[in-house]
């Protein structure tokens, strides 16, 4: 089966060697987003509240350059740096889903995130 790969400049560009997403089949799985603004690739981490909205806009952005949406969404898995940030994060990433069909997630803290950011998000979406 082949694969495509998805790139927008509506999301930030690829800190190492990956995608931003490949859609295989009718499948697309996106790369984990971070709080960076696209244009700028600067960290928007003055909360984690706008940290969140920033990473769910740059999924968005991505879903969109597939021609999907959230509504699509099967998966979704959430890096954390902290525990503590869940409610939080959490409240800004239902806002992009309705609750009878939200994705099946995990969450998970890790000691780490790429360039020190607080939260990390990847999901896989079903044409």
């Amino acid at each position: 089966m082949a694969k495509t790969i998805i790139t927008t400049p509506h999301a930030p560009a690829p800190i190492g060697p990956y995608s931003q997403a490949i859609k295989s089949g009718n499948t697309l799985y996106v790369s984990g987003q971070i709080g960076f603004e696209p244009q700028t690739m600067t960290w928007v981490g003055k909360s984690i509240e706008k940290e969140t909205q920033r990473v769910m806009h740059n999924l968005e952005a991505i879903l969109k350059a597939a021609n999907m949406t959230f509504e699509q969404v099967v998966k979704t898995s959430i890096f954390l740096d902290d525990m503590a940030h869940f409610e939080k994060v959490n409240a800004v990433y239902g806002g992009y889903f309705k609750e009878a069909s939200a994705p099946a997630r995990e969450t998970v803290a890790v000691k780490t995130l790429p360039k020190g950011v607080r939260v990390e998000i990847s999901l896989i979406a079903v044409d």
